[in-house]
């Protein structure tokens, strides 16, 4: 009895400090956010010491790379001429081009901040509005603060508000009241806020309304106003929570709400009446307005496939080997487990009478077939996911139905938080576009897509504008810059000049003269030499001082 008790005594003691210990870890590894007062403190603070600085007249040099360019997250293109139009980048600012992409003029240098996550032009009085914060929930998505209003030429910026957002999803125009400006908010990334939702103001940022609040994990990604109509717009909350150690990208609350006062009220439509998906498992959507009836919508369904038995009764998949007993495993016969070996590329040593010589003497289990196949890209790319899903509603989004039959894979993956657009031409409302890793485009209403790209665009898009007036003029921006097409996608070209890119990492090395080295984000790793000069010289000798040396 007398050793019980000292054992339970030192079990106490120990569970009291492993309690502590615990409470002190949680208290400590999750702080608080940086309330909005202390980051526009810093950037002012910022202000003065830049200008007080010892070495503010000296400047950077540029010495590349430029050609991989970096992620754009929004396109502005002027209405009257499609030669002029706005770029922004996640992490690399504002920047202009007056001649169709051939130059670009960066006009936010001066800005606070260059993370940038939706950009919005009053063409008719020369005011760019911007949502600093990417929107796109990535590891590399940063935040921002608030938002700024500026002249045309980025001049003259102010922070009119909205401070502690940190994302912001979409800005609205009234073009009839440019005082007028609906902006839906996702908000933090990382952590639960109550500044989330959409926000309205009548008189040009001086004052805010929230008309919108979901709650405090849900922000607004996307919205759309109807053509000729600013009263009847759209928008789309969005439920996630990403923590360094996992993401859950879906949710209840993610769904699709309507307003017939521009912004004023709203109503959720995506009830469980309506077709379109609901519940747990429904992560970041996108929408495109045609007219005051015709809606499209692009789901990132995380929900489970219901179709791998079918698949299974194609042929084998690896997937049928999971849990599979001993029993089941020797009902497959010699040519079907051949075909399996042969189709999955395994080396010719494996022949299927070995395999089941050695499962049946239990030196391997059924389950080894599955994991001979998977790695970690496996795992990522073969998801048994729905992902991707384009919906249309025919009667302003009261009724939905999917467009489509078969699954759109490949386009989302288990990465649909990085995405999620979608576009219908102003000129027809049965051509329709959408994207993730591929661009998909579809003629006949979103019943069949085929893929757009090309070997000079990069895989990953974010922004597509497409002109009205001359079908197949498209402007695309992606995670690597920006490319035009005016034959719909069978040509592009490739307008790089930005001097952007997200690195990760830097180094250099010892050789004479010694060269530089940097990882991008999704653009590879580069390398070279420290005084090399920016200019296009190298498009007449096919000389490119910086060489690519490793993907990724």
């Amino acid at each position: 009895v007398f050793k019980l008790k000292v054992k339970l005594k030192i079990m106490k003691k120990f569970l009291s400090i492993s309690i502590s210990l615990i409470s002190s870890v949680v208290i400590f590894s999750q702080p608080n956010p940086t309330d909005s007062e202390s980051i526009i403190k810093a950037y002012k603070d910022k202000e003065v010491l830049v200008k007080s600085s010892r070495v503010k007249n000296i400047e950077f040099k540029n010495i590349g790379p430029t050609i991989m360019s970096g992620r754009v997250v929004a396109l502005e293109v002027n209405p009257q001429d499609p030669t002029k139009f706005y770029v922004a980048y996640a992490s690399g600012g504002v920047w202009y081009t007056d001649n169709n992409g051939t130059s670009f003029n960066s006009i936010s240098d001066h800005w606070p901040t260059q993370n940038i996550g939706e950009i919005a032009m009053d063409w008719a009085n020369g005011i760019l509005w911007v949502g600093t914060g990417e929107n796109n929930s990535s590891r590399s998505s940063y935040s921002g603060i608030g938002i700024l209003k500026t002249n045309a030429d980025g001049s003259n910026w102010k922070n009119v508000g909205l401070h502690d957002s940190h994302h912001i999803g979409k800005i609205l125009i009234n073009p009839e009241n440019s005082d007028h400006i609906v902006i839906g908010v996702t908000g933090h990334l990382y952590s639960n806020n109550i500044n989330r939702g959409v926000y309205v103001t009548k008189d040009g940022g001086e004052n805010w309304n929230r008309t919108l609040y979901v709650d405090d994990l849900s922000g607004i990604i996307d919205m759309s106003d109807t053509p000729g109509n600013f009263n009847v717009m759209y928008a789309t909350s969005w439920e996630k929570d990403r923590k360094a150690w996992n993401f859950d990208e879906d949710g209840n609350s993610s769904g699709i709400y309507k307003s017939i006062d521009g912004g004023d009220n709203w109503s959720l439509i995506s009830n469980d009446e309506s077709g379109f998906p609901t519940g747990s498992g429904i992560g970041r959507i996108g929408l495109a307005v045609f007219d005051k009836n015709i809606v499209y919508a692009v789901v990132d369904n995380q929900n489970f496939r219901e179709s791998a038995e079918k698949e299974q009764d194609q042929g084998l998949t690896k997937e049928s080997f999971l849990g599979m007993s001993l029993e089941n495993f020797n009902k497959i016969s010699t040519d079907d487990l051949k075909a399996f070996l042969r189709s999955n590329r395994f080396p010719s040593k494996y022949k299927p009478a070995a395999i089941k010589k050695d499962i049946n003497e239990g030196k391997l289990q059924p389950e080894d077939l599955y994991r001979y196949l998977v790695n970690a890209n496996s795992e990522l790319f073969d998801t048994p996911i729905i992902g991707a899903e384009v919906y249309r509603s025919n009667d302003g989004g009261k009724n939905w139905f999917k467009t489509h039959n078969t699954y759109l894979d490949g386009v989302y993956n288990t990465y649909g938080y990085y995405f999620g657009k979608i576009h219908v031409d102003p000129s027809n409302s049965e051509k329709i576009y959408t994207y993730g890793v591929p661009i998909l485009t579809s003629d006949d209403g979103g019943e069949t897509f085929y893929r757009i790209g090309k070997e000079n665009v990069h895989a990953d898009h974010h922004d597509l504008w497409i002109n009205p007036d001359k079908p197949g003029h498209l402007i695309n921006g992606n995670d690597g810059g920006v490319n035009i097409t005016y034959d719909d996608g069978k040509n592009w070209i490739k307008n790089n000049s930005t001097e952007v890119g997200q690195f990760y990492a830097i180094n250099v090395d010892y050789q004479k003269p010694y060269n530089v080295y940097g990882g991008l984000q999704d653009n590879g790793v580069w390398m070279g030499p420290h005084n090399s000069s920016v200019n296009k010289r190298w498009n007449m000798t096919g000389q490119y001082p910086w060489k690519g040396i490793l993907g990724g």
